[in-house]
């Protein structure tokens, strides 16, 4: 592509309902972003990571599983801490190990950091004060301490009462609004139960909580098996329940106002884990009562939700996009839900927006506040007819450039080091004839996920990249040899 090609300027914002994907927990392992992202066509809003952080037990950081191998157990929750990945930053100061080299996949594939974390409420403020000093370069990041804290299941609800816990949250909130006030915090109960009840469960003992939190929240199933893996979901069992979708819907929407009406005044509600699981609907029921649900959220004029969080992407039982070939875990194995999925974050009422502005020359600056706050470039490229080859070349200083790059509906990314990105795969499943014309999209995250102290007062919220050339474009339209030798 020749440096005189017309540029535009680019800027992205929310979309009117953000959707989020939940990768890695304890019912599956962490799938890398540039897989994700070649099977789903685009990034997401944010990526939540599932995390644990009990430095007080003897046995930590080890992972629960590992930790207590050959414990007799009956249940997921039944490890003297929770069996997620460990956080291994704060007082432990394992910054190059797991969730940080996660976060850096994710922040670089053009996407903002959903963190949860259940914390030991005994620790001191120390802990929670490194923990700040550690996420304040990852950028807008969302924080998620102590998720569906109202319930039993959990070791922090095991080792405090619902008046500590939230007790707990707030502080950790009051820490984080002066130690890193870009990072929000979302407080996440279970909400009403019964359109019926006049007050959310255990509502009294979390006004705290509610009061001090940025951003609220609840974990919504639409049918769960929560005896898994433990024991098979059969009829006339005990250990897993459907619901009505609007009824789901409903009760969502109930807890958002409640909230709104204890805090006073209107904050931000998302739906930090929604799906149906297969174990009890089948893989074709499961993928129905979702696009229910994401009808609903679509039909209705309120407007009332900012984001939910599909949980997850691969999974060991049937919650996943995918779930794990049981001979190799590094293998996923497509279901239905994904197809329906991907038609789901097609849609544009759940895509961010973009917005072609003015036209500008090189060199540019391009911003990158997060998934719903960039700035970047927009190049049109123009086809006489179907192609058989579409190339991006990095040349010189690009090539150690670190892109996100949006093509005739599907997203591409270029890391550091990689000299060519191969276009065509936009054409495999959008095949286009005649001549046609797309905008190639460019925005810069941070390559290592982190955001540079050293360009500016706003370096904690806004990562910059200067580009001062472009891409090579190389189309063709017949295979370079299109007859047999002789």
């Amino acid at each position: 592509m020749k440096n005189e090609a017309k540029i535009y300027s680019l800027k992205m914002g929310p979309a009117k309902c953000a959707i989020d994907l939940s990768d890695g927990s304890e019912r599956g392992d962490y799938v890398c972003q540039d897989y994700i992202l070649n099977t789903l066509g685009r990034p997401m809003r944010g990526i939540n990571l599932m995390t644990s952080y009990y430095p007080l037990d003897k046995t930590f950081p080890k992972r629960a599983r590992d930790a207590f191998k050959g414990m007799e157990i009956h249940g997921a929750w039944e490890y003297p801490y929770d069996d997620y990945e460990t956080y291994k930053g704060g007082l432990v100061g394992r910054t190059d190990e797991e969730p940080f080299n996660w976060m850096k996949d994710v922040r670089s594939h053009g996407q903002d950091v959903i963190l949860t974390i259940t914390i030991d409420p005994n620790v001191s403020d120390k802990h929670i004060k490194a923990i700040a000093k550690d996420l304040y370069p990852y950028g807008r990041l969302m924080l998620r301490v102590n998720h569906e804290a109202t319930g039993s299941w959990f070791s922090f609800n095991k080792r405090a009462s619902y008046e500590k816990v939230a007790e707990f949250f707030a502080h950790v909130c009051e820490i984080f609004h002066k130690e890193a006030p870009h990072i929000k915090l979302i407080l996440c109960l279970d909400g009403y139960k019964n359109l019926e009840d006049k007050k959310m469960e255990k509502e009294d003992e979390f006004i705290p909580a509610i009061k001090a939190a940025d951003v609220f929240s609840v974990d919504r199933y639409l049918a769960l098996h929560w005896g898994w893996p433990y024991d098979v979901a059969l009829k006339g069992g005990n250990s897993f329940a459907r619901y009505s979708v609007k009824g789901i819907y409903e009760l969502t929407k109930r807890s958002c106002k409640r909230y709104n009406k204890i805090a006073g005044e209107v904050r931000p509600m998302v739906l930090s884990e929604l799906n149906a699981d297969g174990d009890v609907t089948g893989p074709y029921d499961q993928a129905k009562m979702f696009k229910e649900f994401c009808d609903y959220i679509k039909e209705d004029k309120d407007k009332w939700l900012s984001g939910f969080t599909f949980y997850q992407f691969r999974d060991e039982g049937r919650l996943g996009l995918e779930i794990n070939d049981p001979n190799n875990k590094n293998v996923g194995i497509r279901q239905p839900i994904m197809d329906t999925f991907k038609e789901v974050i097609s849609d544009e009422y759940f895509s961010p927006v973009i917005k072609k502005g003015k036209q500008i020359k090189l060199p540019v600056t391009m911003r990158w506040g997060g998934a719903e706050d960039a700035e970047g470039i927009s190049i049109p490229i123009s086809f006489e007819r179907k192609p058989v080859y579409a190339e991006l070349y990095f040349e010189d200083e690009l090539e150690n450039a670190n892109f996100m790059m949006e093509f005739a509906g599907r997203w591409f990314y270029k890391a550091p080091g990689t000299k060519c990105i191969d276009l065509m795969p936009a054409f495999f499943e959008n095949p286009v004839s005649g001549k046609s014309s797309f905008d190639l999209k460019i925005f810069a995250p941070p390559a290592d996920g982190k955001n540079d102290p050293s360009q500016g007062d706003d370096w904690m919220i806004n990562y910059y990249y200067k580009l001062t050339k472009l891409p090579r474009v190389r189309i063709e339209y017949l295979p370079v040899a299109s007859k047999k030798r002789k």
